[in-house]
């Protein structure tokens, strides 16, 4: 059962575009329903966190609203950090999943329980992954990524009847 979701931000989180204002402040576009289905995985139990190369204030911001507390910005070796995370909530890798989209994702990826892309990852990528998104990045993948990961764990109807009473 996996019980960790860790992801990459851009390009899984985000459709991988970077807006750079006048000022050098960095933005992105996410995805509300992706958030939404987030928010879900967090009510039915499983802890999420993010790993990304990157920082930026837009981020943070974006996570501290989906109540994300595990991030780490300026990951150019995720595996270390993926595995303290792990080790942090006394889980195991068949526990975890990884969802990437990128080269540097890989060591991750190969390691994870559970691993998925979004359907425009990088195309080295998709061979080392379980599960490939039918949706891009920023548009829906990590949306079908998590409730695909809901269904594995027998958890989906049981998230989904909130809506339906």
């Amino acid at each position: 059962m996996i019980k960790l979701i860790l992801s990459d931000i851009d390009g899984v989180m985000t459709d991988g575009r970077i807006i750079i204002s006048e000022s050098g402040e960095l933005t992105a576009f996410f995805d509300v329903r992706d958030g939404h289905m987030i928010k879900m995985a967090q009510k039915a139990g499983l802890i999420i966190g993010v790993i990304t190369g990157r920082a930026s204030r837009a981020n943070l911001y974006r996570m501290s609203e989906l109540g994300i507390t595990e991030i780490y910005q300026r990951c150019h070796k995720k595996l270390p950090v993926a595995e303290e995370i792990i080790k942090k909530y006394g889980l195991s890798w068949e526990q975890t999943a990884y969802i990437g989209d990128d080269l540097i994702d890989i060591p991750v990826l190969r390691k994870a329980g559970f691993s998925a892309a979004p359907a425009d990852a990088a195309e080295e990528v998709k061979q080392y992954v379980d599960f490939v998104s039918n949706y891009k990045g920023g548009r829906g993948a990590l949306r079908e990524i998590i409730i695909t990961i809901l269904k594995k764990n027998a958890q989906w109807q049981i998230a989904l009847n909130d809506y339906l009473e």
